[in-house]
C-alpha cells in the first residue's frame, strides 16, 4: 500500500475559503505541500496575495482570488478564475469562512446575528452549491464544512455562531445524501478551541475553557493536519455525512 498517495492531493485544485488567516492558510499549507493546486480565497486580497507569493517561492501551483461568501457572483467569478487559471474544475472545497460574536443571549444584537448567519450558513451553502453543480458535472468532488464543536453542545455566550454551526452539521448531512449520487462526498470538521485569532475573543475564558477540556490544552492549526488530509484524499472515499471533532475530548467532557 502507498501511503504517500493515499493520502496525498497530487494534482488535485482544492479550494479554501476563509484563506487569509487562521485555518484557512494553515490548511492551505498543508494542501499544498500533499500536491495540491491551492485556491486561497478571502477578502483580505492583500494577506492573500502574500501567502501565495510564499508559496510559489517555495514551489507549490498557487492562486489568490477574492471571494465573499455572502455574494453569489463574487463565489461564481471566484470559481471560474480559479478553473480558468489551472484549466482544471475544484476537486475538493474547503468550506472554512466564519465569524464569530462572543456575547450573551439577550446582548446579541440584530445586525451581529444576521452577520453570523449570512457567513456561517448562509455562505458556506452557496459556496458548496457552487462547488457540488460543478463537480457534479464531472462525476466527482469532496466538499468539508468547517462546524464547530459549538454545533454539536451548547456553550455559554455563543447562540448566534453555535447555531448557524449546528445548521452546518445539519446541512452537511443532507448534502452528504442528496450528492453522493454525483459522486461527491460530504463531510464536516468541528474543531474545539484552536489557537487562532478568531478565538482572541476567548481569551478571558483560556483557562477555565482548558480545565474543562481533558487534554488540557487549546487546539492548535497543526491538530487538524491528519483529518482534513483524511477527508480530501484517497484514504476517506468510503466517508461521507460525518462530522468529526478535534477537540482534545472537550465534547466528552460537556456529556
Amino acid at each position: 500500500m502507498d501511503i504517500e498517495a493515499l493520502f496525498g492531493l497530487s494534482g488535485k485544485v482544492v479550494l479554501i475559503t476563509g484563506a487569509s488567516s487562521g485555518i484557512g492558510l494553515h490548511i492551505a499549507k498543508v494542501y499544498a505541500q500533499a500536491g495540491a493546486k491551492v485556491v486561497l480565497a478571502a477578502r483580505r486580497r492583500d494577506r492573500i496575495d502574500k501567502a501565495v507569493a510564499e508559496l510559489r517561492l517555495q514551489g507549490h501551483p498557487a492562486l489568490g482570488v477574492y471571494l465573499d461568501v455572502t455574494e453569489s457572483a463574487s463565489i461564481a467569478a471566484a470559481f471560474q478564475e480559479a478553473e480558468s487559471h489551472f484549466g482544471a474544475g475544484i476537486d475538493v472545497l474547503y468550506n472554512n469562512s466564519g465569524i464569530i460574536y462572543q456575547k450573551p443571549f439577550l446582548e446579541q444584537e440584530e445586525s451581529e446575528i444576521a452577520r453570523v448567519f449570512d457567513t456561517n450558513l448562509k455562505g458556506a451553502m452557496l459556496v458548496a452549491q457552487e462547488a457540488a453543480r460543478r463537480m457534479a458535472m464531472r462525476g466527482s468532488g469532496v466538499i468539508i464544512n468547517i462546524a464547530s464543536t459549538a454545533g454539536l453542545r451548547a456553550g455559554g455566550m455563543l447562540s448566534s455562531y453555535g447555531a448557524s454551526k449546528a445548521a452546518l452539521i445539519q446541512m452537511t448531512e443532507v448534502m452528504a445524501l442528496e450528492l453522493a449520487s454525483k459522486g461527491i462526498r460530504v463531510n464536516a470538521i468541528c474543531p474545539g478551541n484552536i489557537e487562532t485569532d478568531m478565538q482572541e475573543s476567548l481569551k478571558a475564558f483560556e483557562q477555565a475553557l482548558i480545565r474543562r477540556t481533558p487534554m488540557k490544552r487549546f487546539g492548535r492549526p497543526e491538530d487538524l493536519d491528519g483529518v482534513s488530509l483524511l477527508l480530501a484524499s484517497e484514504a476517506g472515499r468510503y466517508m461521507t455525512g460525518v462530522s468529526i471533532p478535534v477537540d482534545g475530548g472537550q465534547v466528552l467532557a460537556w456529556m
